[in-house]
């Protein structure tokens, strides 16, 4: 039944542009209109990372839910987790539209949006009124276009969700606002990280809690530049990495037309790349620090590898855009077979299994 509904709410959405597709999807999930996925706890699946327990190790990745409009109803979809945002301290509108694009033959998207979103007083207030809902909503942050110190927009992140969010990502991998990878360097990193950490141990003492801390990570970082992310990951409080957000690569692409257009690519052309920057990470900072996976995965297989190449946790959503919302529900049940395959008793045994094959990869 999830299937064909999947099937028949993606090819319904492809009559329309990308950009609307997407919120009348918001629309139909506010309204209800998509069928739960209900799954039995598999106690292979379960994980405890930074302190959180999740079910199972899938979640919405970031811009999807940009404004707080569905978590809950994203979790329905059999999600362990999900991550709200980008959200900026001031609302932005984001870049001239059109600014989504679908490449059919690729399975993939490119998008120049912008960190388009409603600010932070309006996601708080729909955070908010979640009152106790169960469930884990990561708020992921970002600074606003033309913040004249973007490192305090971090900070006011911090502080303005410290009481709402089950955990933070700190957002500077997007290649669509200018300059902001300029903080993946290492003593612009350096100096954010100190002042986001700063705010979270002293928003800790005011909530009697530490919220973890993510930093989000491009597929686009040379070796010299994964060394010193991973070094500046080492030596601060830092919870975990996610690797990694879109690409500015167009590699062997199908559709060379749509391929020109400007903006970060996501989908099923980022899994290599991104695995491989993925296990890349992980043999910098060692077994111990959480490490989350997201690129291009489709299928229970490609999560499954994430985790093999060193990923504790997964995350996705372009691939949702083809597939439709019954994918996570079908990645759980699926990675559920795979582990029966495997023999395994938790989804943990699996981690770095192929990490060095995927290490060795070529940028």
């Amino acid at each position: 039944m999830i299937g064909r509904f999947s099937a028949l709410a993606s090819r319904s959405l492809f009559a329309f542009d990308p950009e609307t597709a997407h919120g009348l999807s918001i629309a139909a999930l506010k309204a209800g209109l998509a069928p739960a996925c209900r799954l039995a706890e598999d106690a292979r699946l379960v994980q405890t990372m930074a302190g959180i327990r999740f079910a199972n190790p899938l979640g919405l990745a970031a811009g999807y839910d940009k404004n707080a409009d569905v978590p809950d109803a994203m979790l329905e979809l059999g999600f362990g987790f999900t991550e709200v945002g980008t959200v900026t301290p001031k609302p932005q509108a984001g870049n001239d539209k059109p600014r989504i694009f679908r490449l059919v033959e690729d399975r993939a998207v490119i998008n120049r949006l912008g960190f388009n979103n409603e600010g932070h007083e309006a996601v708080f207030a729909r955070l908010s009124a979640r009152g106790r809902v169960s469930g884990i909503v990561g708020v992921n942050i970002g600074a606003n276009k033309d913040a004249a110190d973007r490192v305090a927009d971090y900070v006011a992140g911090i502080r303005k969700f410290y009481g709402l969010a089950s955990y933070f990502t700190v957002n500077i991998s997007s290649p669509n606002t200018p300059g902001l990878r300029d903080l993946q360097a290492r003593d612009s990193l350096k100096a954010l990280l100190e002042a986001v950490l700063a705010a979270r141990a002293e928003e800790a003492l005011r909530h009697g809690r530490s919220v973890p801390v993510f930093l989000k990570v491009a597929p686009d970082l040379t070796e010299e530049g994964l060394d010193d992310i991973a070094a500046e990951a080492l030596s601060h409080p830092l919870d975990g990495l996610i690797v990694s957000n879109t690409t500015l690569a167009r590699d062997g692409l199908k559709d060379q037309v749509t391929a020109q257009q400007m903006g970060g690519l996501s989908g099923a052309p980022l899994f290599h790349r991104s695995t491989a920057v993925l296990a890349k990470v992980r043999k910098r900072v060692g077994p111990d620090l959480p490490v989350i996976g997201v690129g291009g995965v489709g299928s229970a297989q490609d999560a499954l590898e994430k985790i093999r190449a060193g990923a504790d946790l997964v995350q996705l959503y372009s691939c949702m855009v083809y597939a439709g919302p019954g994918l996570p529900c079908e990645i759980v049940r699926g990675l559920s077979a795979l582990l029966d395959r495997e023999k395994v008793s938790s989804v943990r045994d699996l981690r770095d299994s192929r990490l060095d094959q995927w290490a060795a990869m070529k940028l």
